[in-house]
């Protein structure tokens, strides 16, 4: 079942370690302008599954966090959000897995699911398997009346 959630308002994420974002909602035009910046980046169809989650997920993020609280510099004092600074977030290891796995792993289940008999990556169905026996042979014509 899928769940509407009907609020625009945003939502604080707690990752742990003392590290709270505020988010936005994931929405269509959050998605799409996340993949439009993935289309103008270095991302290539030939790279490795997990470096693209990385790219989409950075994507993501620079348009949903709004704020956050626990991230400071190398002093301790606190910085604001900055797409840099997002990006620099998300390559911690664990926040970036708390991130996926607790924000957008909802949202892309989705995704998977629909995909799920999609055709071959080439734009033809050659790739699917036959479900059925191969007929065996020409039928004849119906008799007409």
């Amino acid at each position: 079942m899928i769940r509407l959630n009907l609020s625009n308002d945003p939502r604080w994420l707690d990752l742990g370690a003392g590290l709270r974002l505020q988010v936005a909602p994931i929405t269509t035009a959050i998605m799409a302008a996340a993949r439009s910046d993935i289309a103008g980046s270095d991302a290539s169809e030939d790279m490795a599954q997990e470096a693209l989650a990385v790219i989409m997920a950075k994507a993501v993020a620079r348009r949903v966090i709004l704020d956050w609280e626990g991230v400071g510099d190398e002093a301790g004092n606190a910085v604001p959000v900055t797409p840099d600074g997002i990006d620099a977030l998300l390559d911690i290891w664990p926040v970036f897995e708390a991130f996926q796995r607790d924000f957008l792993a909802p949202h892309l289940m989705l995704e998977q699911e629909k995909n799920a008999f999609a055709p071959s990556p080439t734009g033809s169905s050659a790739a699917a398997i036959n479900t059925a026996p191969p007929a065996p042979g020409s039928a004849k014509t119906a008799p007409r009346a």
